[in-house]
C-alpha cells in the first residue's frame, strides 16, 4: 500500500516473502509503527494505528493546519489505517481508523466481520457498522444483501450470527441483522457507511443475542 502523502508504496508483499492475507512488510527506506490512542507502540497481535516514516513524506497539507497537525506527527505520518503485526513481522489490515469501533473494550474491524458473513452461500454483500444501543454502548450491526431468490428470515439472521461466532471471536458477532435490497454506494461504487449508521431500525434483534 501507499498514499499520496507518502508518494510511494511503503508496505508490500515481495517475492519469497508472502503470507496469504497479510499486506506484507515494510518497503526498504520506510519505517512502520503500530500505536495505541496514546501514541505508544503496541505488541504483536494487537490492533493499533499505522504510522509510517520515510524521506518521501509530505511536510504538510496546503492551507489545512488542523489536518496537518493531526496527520503529520514529527517524522511520522498517521495513515488512518488500523493494522496489527504478527511475530514474523507481517502486517495485517484491520480496517480504516474511522470505521473501527469498540465492543466490550475490544476493537472490532468491520472488514473482518464482513469477510465472515459473505462466506455464507446466501449472502451477496455485507456491511457492518457500530449500532448505538439504548445503553449508549456500541454493538455490531450487519446489513446484508441476499442472493437472488433467497428470502430474509429470522432463522437466516441467526445463522449469520452463528457463522461469525464460529469464524472469528464471538464478541464480534452482529447483534442486529438488517436485510436490504442494495447497499448505499457512491457513483464510483464506494460503500457509504455513514448512511448505514443513520439507520436505527428494521433489524432482526433476536432473543438472547
Amino acid at each position: 500500500i501507499g498514499s499520496t502523502e507518502v508518494l510511494h508504496i511503503y508496505l508490500s508483499a515481495r517475492a519469497g516473502s508472502v503470507t496469504p492475507g497479510s499486506t506484507g512488510k515494510a518497503v526498504p527506506g520506510y519505517d512502520l509503527r503500530i500505536v495505541d490512542i496514546d501514541g505508544c507502540e503496541v505488541p504483536p497481535g494487537k490492533i493499533g494505528d499505522l504510522l509510517v516514516s520515510g524521506d518521501s513524506i509530505a511536510t504538510c497539507y496546503w492551507n489545512r493546519r488542523e489536518l496537518t497537525t493531526d496527520r503529520m506527527r514529527g517524522r511520522w505520518f498517521f495513515t488512518g489505517d488500523k493494522y496489527w503485526k504478527d511475530n514474523e513481522g507481517y502486517y495485517w489490515y484491520a480496517g480504516r481508523s474511522d470505521d473501527m469501533f469498540r465492543v466490550s473494550g475490544q476493537w472490532v474491524s468491520p472488514a473482518e466481520v464482513e469477510s465472515a458473513l459473505i462466506e455464507h452461500a446466501c449472502v451477496l454483500e455485507a456491511a457492518v457498522v457500530a449500532y448505538r444501543e439504548d445503553t449508549e454502548l456500541h454493538t455490531p450491526k450487519a446489513f446484508i444483501v441476499l442472493r437472488s431468490g433467497v428470502s430474509p428470515t429470522a432463522e437466516l439472521a441467526r445463522e449469520l450470527q452463528e457463522l461469525v461466532k464460529q469464524r472469528i471471536t464471538p464478541y464480534k458477532y452482529p447483534r442486529r441483522v438488517e436485510f436490504m435490497e442494495e447497499l448505499p454506494k457512491s457513483p464510483t461504487g464506494k460503500l457509504l457507511r455513514y448512511k448505514l449508521r443513520e439507520r436505527q431500525d428494521g433489524a432482526y434483534r433476536l432473543a438472547g443475542t
